[in-house]
């Protein structure tokens, strides 16, 4: 977290969190401040205030766009239609709500350097469509989606879906509220800029009907039921704020991932890039390493001070090979020898400097 959104949490939890909906002095200070974060969170976001809905990250944001636009639907829904790459919290809500609502669920492939194929994406959108999610940057490899094509494409061939995208990872490093705008839902996770765990929100714009999750005392204007957690929106909030701030450091950000990525490519030979820095946000690393498998690397790397990953971070753990490569056509043998190495505008260059000897050394260990 960053230390203005500690202080945020400690002002209301220091102060005694009120319940938002009461009546008295407390409920109506708790109020106001849940009042103050959503002005803020639908200024940084794009949205109107009313627009926000309060939740407990990224996955509940997206499993709420997907089940909650089908649930709304004037009658039987139709198809819904995401890429095949995205973060599991969506993939696994689209499979899992065509299930449930027994449509089909039509996946988009990746071209190879981690863009959505419009073109395959133009063939399978209809009138009938109900719902297209696209992210809008990849939570593995970093790339930025063209989410205004898209939009234009499911405006013009399936106007009657609502578009959602994951911006989850989007936040640190582009104007979300500029490039996210085009799409009727929105979601993040307060913890990918700064802020507290288990606190995002879900834009929703006026219009878009949405069945609720959770049911109880309505409140979120019925979409999302449950007493506020008044620090943790506050405190995402002011995380949000400070993030506008931070994208300032994101031409410093790029080029320490730059002198990342071309010293171990220098240094250690079968290490490819996986797609274009050019088409990627500026924190991210992604390469395959020849002939290592990314379990056996990312122990070697813990022990000498770098904490990576082979795929989402967000997986329960297990090793499987990573489905947005595969999404792209790389082999399977690439998805088991995946490496990613992120950075935020707190990565120093002695980190950068460590990583530099670490990863070359934690590959010929494990070669030799």
């Amino acid at each position: 977290m960053v230390p203005a959104a500690v202080t945020a949490w400690l002002e209301v939890t220091e102060a005694g969190e009120g319940n938002p909906t009461g009546m008295h002095a407390e409920a109506r200070r708790a109020r106001r401040r849940l009042d103050d974060a959503r002005d803020l969170l639908g200024l940084h976001l794009g949205g109107a205030p009313g627009e926000v809905v309060l939740t407990s990250g990224g996955t509940e944001s997206d499993n709420l766009a997907v089940f909650g636009v089908l649930g709304a639907c004037d009658g039987p829904p139709g198809p819904i239609v995401c890429a095949a790459f995205e973060h599991h919290a969506v993939l696994r809500a689209c499979r899992g709500a065509a299930e449930r609502f027994g449509v089909e669920l039509r996946e988009v492939r990746a071209t190879a350097d981690g863009t959505i194929d419009l073109d395959a994406l133009a063939g399978v959108l209809s009138p009938d469509v109900s719902l297209v999610s696209v992210m809008l940057v990849n939570n593995e490899v970093g790339t930025v989606q063209p989410l205004a094509e898209v939009a234009a494409l499911v405006r013009r061939r399936a106007p009657g879906a609502r578009l959602h995208t994951d911006a989850v990872q989007a936040v640190p490093w582009l104007d979300v509220a500029a490039v996210g705008g085009v799409a009727d839902l929105l979601s993040v996770s307060a913890h990918k800029f700064g802020g507290p765990v288990g606190a995002g929100a879900l834009v929703v714009r006026d219009g878009v009907a949405l069945a609720p999750l959770l049911h109880g005392g309505g409140q979120e204007r019925r979409r999302r039921s449950g007493t506020q957690a008044v620090a943790a929106a506050w405190s995402t909030a002011v995380a949000l704020e400070a993030a506008a701030e931070r994208r300032r450091a994101v031409p410093e950000v790029a080029g320490r991932r730059d002198r990342l990525v071309d010293g171990i490519v220098a240094a250690v030979a079968g290490v490819v890039e996986t797609v274009p820095r050019a088409t990627t946000a500026a924190g991210f690393a992604h390469l395959v390493v020849e002939g290592v498998e990314s379990e056996a690397l990312l122990v070697v790397l813990d022990e000498l001070g770098v904490a990576a990953s082979a795929g989402s971070s967000c997986a329960s753990g297990a090793a499987e090979p990573s489905h947005v490569l595969l999404a792209m056509g790389r082999p399977a043998s690439d998805a088991r020898s995946a490496l990613r190495l992120t950075l935020a505008p707190t990565t120093t260059d002695e980190e950068v400097d460590l990583a530099l000897v670490a990863v070359p050394e934690a590959v010929r260990r494990l070669r030799d």
